[in-house]
């Protein structure tokens, strides 16, 4: 027999527990011409692509960003100092 080389389909290799995050929810914002401007001009300047992208990751990290601010802590400032 000759040797036989046998591929792997792709989804065989990617772990069986793996949870897809499909993104089937949409978000619609509205802009007047000044935003949208700035905005081009913002993806122009730092050569953004992918729009959405850049807009979901900016959106969760401001989220982020106020929810650790807000978020109750031991001992209150004053009591830090």
């Amino acid at each position: 027999m000759p040797n036989m080389v046998v591929k792997k389909n792709k989804k065989s290799e990617a772990p069986k527990n793996r949870i897809r995050m499909t993104r089937s929810n949409r978000v619609v914002i509205s802009l007047n011409d000044r935003e949208l401007a700035f905005m081009n001009r913002f993806y122009s300047k730092y050569k953004i692509t992918n729009k959405t992208k850049w807009m979901r990751e900016t959106l969760i990290v401001a989220i982020l960003k106020k929810l650790e601010a807000d978020a109750p802590t031991l001992f209150s400032e004053e009591e830090m100092r």
